[in-house]
């Protein structure tokens, strides 16, 4: 008979004996970790795992709370369990949707409610209170794709049903609240105690959902307004309503029916008419205030420079001369370069431009003057002067992009009538299904992760390390000023993800699993496995995508 098999613990950096079948529960208790907050799921093997999960063979292993990027999505989707049992408790006949991420939390709506009363979002989160002080343990079970779409008939998850049809598998995982049965992609927490600390609020015609802060748990997160940013998310959440494709199982419905040529090609018109747009605004601030500088910023991956790149074929449409200047020929040299808290160079840091410089070239430009402009050498890591020669003429209009560029710090002696500022990012307006959003963090992810191998020579394993270090960045140095915007653009396809699992498979598929990045791989291709691929030849050469999969027109 097989004895107890090893654990090493990494938490403690120890090892243990357990009898082959040992839940990580009861491993949690002979390991006994001092922890401020409450374990929420494990790595095994730098595989994500639910504390229910049985060891049989040798393992290392790693246990999370809310304070690690994994442990915060295991809390989120808990939560989201826990808002759908309140609501079909509370108002059966509704069907709950969890819209889009906004200002750290969640917006969510029940589906044909055009107002919801302030008093029956307060019905809604006291029966959740009601949950989490019940502390009802969530059942995992692995079924059949047949009996899972049986039990989410009788329930009328029509929208599970649908992405289970187009991307079968043999088994599927469902939970279990009570008598509510759930499907998720990823880890739950062991039962409804597990959320400490949430709040629900009537906003706009839906609801709010607060979410601890990653960095702080005892703490929400802060809520600051972000109208902007939910209504772009409204407007395109609306607009694929009407298209039929606001989930992921109507997505693959439609690219199996053969839909999908029409679709992208709908989707690449509604990106150009925006940018259209776009261009008149600016040519009738230039023409009524004087506007010179348009200035797009945006986070990491968010399509930016092939933003401007089309919204300069746009100005010219209406009679203008874009010039466009590039932010990071503005970089300091490397040796003046601050760095961050780990001690590497922080590029992400307004610090690390030559802030009075840009503003001396931009006045001297603005007031018809030829100025030198600069060019940042990566390699050397120095800035060559006297790079070319630009002056400008009465028609002449200056796009600046760059992660910096709404940060009032950055153009100081500009005057704000003077500038246009748009923010772009990848506002994925796709879900799951009613229940699970996708992640605008993890479709940026993905595009960087395609974009780094085809043209910086990074490994997917090099791009995820680095990930959570420009996340860092973003929050600290783009996102505050995100609403400082005059217009946001939404440079997501819907499509896309479709198009780049092709591409990000064979990546994620060389991440070793020695190291800690192949957890997020692991993650990022179950995630993948649910899409049905189309090919890229579907995309015009100027489409936003092909700043990352190759084959654009425009030279980066």
């Amino acid at each position: 008979m097989a004895g107890p098999v090893r654990i090493i613990c990494e938490n403690t950096g120890k090892s243990l004996y357990a009898e082959r079948g040992t839940p990580l529960t009861e491993v949690l208790k002979m390991v006994s970790i001092k922890n401020p907050y409450p374990f929420l799921a494990a790595y095994v093997n730098n595989e994500i795992r639910e504390l229910g999960y049985e060891v049989y063979v040798p393992v290392t292993v790693r246990f999370i709370d809310i304070t690690h990027f994994e442990g915060m999505r295991v809390y989120q989707r808990t939560l989201f369990f826990i808002l759908h049992k309140a609501v079909t408790d509370t108002f059966p006949e509704r069907t709950l949707k969890i819209r889009n991420s906004v200002s750290k939390g969640f917006y969510c709506e029940l589906d044909g409610v055009s107002d919801l009363p302030v008093a029956d979002v307060e019905r809604i989160r006291d029966r959740m209170g009601e949950i989490v002080r019940q502390n009802i343990p969530i059942v995992w079970e692995r079924v059949t794709i047949e009996e899972a779409e049986k039990i989410c008939q009788e329930y009328g998850f029509e929208d599970k049903i649908r992405l289970m049809r187009t991307r079968p598998h043999l088994y599927v995982s469902l939970y279990r609240l009570a008598d509510l049965p759930g499907y998720f992609y990823g880890a739950l927490a062991p039962s409804t105690g597990y959320i400490h600390l949430f709040d629900l609020r009537k906003y706009y015609d839906g609801m709010y959902l607060a979410v601890p802060c990653r960095t702080a748990p005892d703490k929400l997160a802060k809520m600051i307004p972000q109208s902007k940013m939910f209504e772009i998310f409204h407007e395109y959440k609306a607009w694929m309503d009407v298209l039929g494709v606001a989930t992921l199982g109507e997505l693959n419905s439609n690219i199996l029916d053969g839909r999908i040529s029409e679709l992208v090609k709908i989707a690449e018109a509604f990106h150009e008419k925006k940018l259209a747009r776009l261009a008149d605004t600016v040519c009738e601030r230039n023409r009524n205030d004087g506007t010179r500088l348009v200035l797009i910023s945006g986070p990491s991956s968010s399509g930016k420079t092939t933003c401007a790149k089309r919204l300069g074929i746009q100005l010219r449409v209406v009679g203008l001369e874009p010039v466009t200047i590039s932010l990071d020929d503005y970089f300091v040299d490397r040796d003046k370069t601050p760095r961050d808290e780990n001690g590497e160079h922080d590029y992400e840091a307004l610090e690390a431009v030559n802030v009075e410089l840009f503003n001396e070239h931009l006045l001297r430009l603005m007031k018809g003057e030829e100025v030198s402009v600069p060019r940042y050498d990566f390699v050397s890591g120095k800035s060559i002067s006297d790079s070319h020669r630009l002056k400008l003429n009465e028609k002449s209009i200056i796009l600046i992009e760059g992660i910096h560029a709404l940060n009032p710090g950055l153009t100081p002696l500009i005057d704000d009538a003077l500038k246009f500022k748009i923010y772009t990012s990848a506002f994925t307006s796709l879900s799951m299904d009613n229940l699970m959003r996708i992640s605008t963090t993890d479709n940026r992810l993905l595009r960087r992760i395609v974009r780094d191998s085809q043209f910086r020579g990074n490994s997917a394993t090099e791009t995820i390390r680095r990930w959570q270090s420009v996340r860092r960045g973003e929050e600290k140095h783009i996102f505050p000023y995100q609403e400082e915007a005059d217009v946001m653009f939404n440079s997501a396809l819907f499509f896309e993800l479709c198009i780049l699992k092709t591409y990000a498979e064979p990546l994620l598929h060389e991440v070793p699993n020695t190291v800690p990045e192949y957890a997020e791989a692991k993650r990022l291709l179950e995630f993948l496995d649910l899409f049905i691929p189309i090919p890229d030849t579907e995309l015009p050469p100027t489409s936003i995508l092909r700043e990352f999969v190759g084959g654009s027109s425009f030279v980066y």
